[in-house]
């Protein structure tokens, strides 16, 4: 009976003491995170302009995709 509250107890300290990779110190916090969010919505703004840039087409006038103007409600 001591078997189980012995192996529950050594779980513990293994699964407690387990360490995982350093975080580097300029990688924390909103500072860095707004930085990428900037940089990438930078990115996003010159890849916009570039696609509308290439993709620029000649508008057609009004006058040739109406119908024909008619009179409405007159006998």
């Amino acid at each position: 009976m001591k078997v189980f509250p012995l192996a529950c107890a050594a779980c513990v300290l293994v699964g407690c003491g387990t360490i995982g990779s350093p975080i580097p110190p300029e990688d924390v916090g909103l500072a860095p995170l707004i930085e990428r969010q900037k940089r990438q919505d930078a990115l996003d703004a010159k890849k916009l302009d570039a696609e509308e840039s290439q993709t620029l087409m000649e508008p057609q006038g009004q006058d040739v995709d109406l119908p024909p103007l008619r009179p409405v409600g007159t006998r």
